[in-house]
């Protein structure tokens, strides 16, 4: 089942207190990007952030568990009804992410 794009833009508008936020639609669901850096996921209308020690450590409740067959397990995020809550998790979650890779520029063909 795919995701409501109401409610990934719902997502996207309760982060967006952290930084530039967007989602891309990929595989189906959604990637949420953060000034760049992929940090979630919106699979099936639930929203998992990728696990670092700074978002354990503003966690409410540690939920574990992978947005679709195959994943490794993320911080499934219920509460998403507070606004400064996701945007201090998006925030120390970024934060703990490693820069994404500079892509390589494509060869021209003459």
């Amino acid at each position: 089942m795919a995701s409501n794009p109401d409610f990934v833009q719902y997502i996207v508008d309760q982060c967006s207190g952290a930084g530039e936020v967007m989602a891309r639609k990929m595989f189906g669901d959604y990637a949420v990007y953060c000034n760049g850096k992929t940090f979630a996921l919106i699979c099936d209308n639930g929203f998992y952030i990728k696990p670092t020690d700074a978002g354990r450590q503003l966690l409410r409740t540690e939920d574990m568990r992978p947005p679709y067959e195959g994943a490794k397990p993320c911080f499934y995020i219920e509460d998403v009804d507070d606004r400064d809550y996701l945007a201090a998790l998006t925030k120390a979650t970024c934060a703990a992410l490693p820069d994404p890779k500079p892509k390589a520029k494509k060869k021209k063909q003459s």
